[in-house]
């Protein structure tokens, strides 16, 4: 054979090689692309804004590391903002993640009336909107997710009218800027109504406390024993942030655990101060439900999916979906089979100021 002619040959197959490796190599990336488009990739574009009330309370806290940590899962990427409680600054908030092109908004608002001018701007935009615990009004949000809080109300009051069916309740209310501070006020109300009207409960204060602060709620407190010559039998505080302020108030009358109070919210400070005695009840709404619901949800409707639900909540313009969940009332009795078990707190911590000899048996 010619030296030309082994020339011709020789290239002839590495051509050829060349060609059946480049073949091979599309296949596989072929293959990966459609995988991916199958699987996660899709998601892992989603940018979701979580726009948060005020991150100092403990509460909030939860909330924002359990909805990151499922979003995420999902491959979705979170940008979390904290309003710190100033509703300006959460209209601020919300204008700079639409310009960083979020997907959906997700929104704990700090005032759930003043929120529509930015709202308004996301849902022109194409920007999915989900109301997370507190109802944004006047605005076509797209869901809503959380709890029965007029339940919440109610179960405050019926523990309260069940150890003390008549006397002088103090109303402790959240903020009024906070659409859910009215929900549970009327949850309260449904069962304390027929009471007042029959005049074996007597209600000696009514208050709210700007966000459900708690300073606040300490002076409201204090005022309300001075004007009352201490002569109050249950404090029905809408949260344990409110809780705390009347807690302290009481205690300075040396009035802690003489006096009933409410709450809700199940934060540690809250459900230590259960098991001291201090306080006599919280509602816990388990955050691990709402966070993870919120983060699905938010992630199904920038997919054009709809939430899984058949309930709906005017907020002054349209019924929105809202996906309900149901809280769970807690008291001394309880804190074993509700927070602990749930593993929203830890025994030594519910427990680290009661003796160990007074500690109930620890679960195994």
């Amino acid at each position: 054979m010619s030296k030309s002619l082994k020339c011709i040959v020789t290239l002839s197959i590495v051509f050829g090689f060349l060609l059946f490796i480049a073949g091979c190599g599309q296949d596989a990336g072929g293959g990966a692309a459609d995988s991916g488009a199958d699987g996660e990739s899709e998601d892992s574009n989603i940018k979701i804004g979580l726009s948060v009330v005020d991150l100092t309370l403990e509460r909030w806290q939860h909330d924002r590391d359990i909805f990151v940590q499922r979003a995420e899962e999902f491959g979705a990427e979170v940008l979390v903002q904290s309003a710190d409680g100033n509703e300006e600054t959460q209209l601020s908030q919300i204008q700079n993640m639409l310009s960083q092109n979020v997907d959906a908004i997700v929104i704990i608002a700090v005032n759930s009336d003043s929120l529509s001018p930015v709202v308004d701007q996301a849902i022109e935009e194409g920007v999915k909107v989900i109301a997370y615990d507190r109802m944004v009004n006047n605005s076509e949000i797209d869901a809503f997710v959380s709890f029965d809080n007029e339940r919440v109300g109610e179960m405050q009051a019926e523990y309260l009218v069940e150890q003390a069916p008549s006397g002088n309740y103090f109303l402790l209310g959240g903020s009024p800027v906070d659409n859910n501070a009215h929900i549970v006020r009327d949850g309260q109300m449904n069962i304390l109504e027929p009471l007042i009207e029959d005049g074996d409960i007597t209600v000696v204060g009514d208050q709210w406390a700007d966000n459900w602060s708690t300073d606040e709620a300490l002076e409201i407190v204090e005022n309300g024993l001075t004007a009352n010559n201490n002569n109050i039998d249950a404090v029905v505080a809408s949260n344990d942030s409110t809780a705390n302020g009347a807690i302290q108030a009481l205690s300075a009358q040396n009035l802690a655990g003489e006096v009933l109070v409410s709450g809700q919210d199940a934060d540690l400070s809250a459900v230590r101060r259960i098991a001291e005695g201090l306080q006599s009840m919280t509602v816990y709404k388990p955050i691990q439900k709402i966070a993870t619901t919120s983060a699905e949800v938010a992630v199904q409707l920038v997919k054009d999916e709809s939430p899984d639900t058949e309930e709906t909540m005017h907020n002054g313009v349209i019924d929105v979906p809202f996906v309900k969940l149901d809280p769970i009332s807690v008291t001394a009795d309880n804190l074993l089979e509700t927070v602990i078990e749930d593993g929203f707190h830890s025994y030594e911590d519910v427990y680290q100021d009661i003796p160990e000899d007074e500690r109930p048996e620890k679960p195994e």
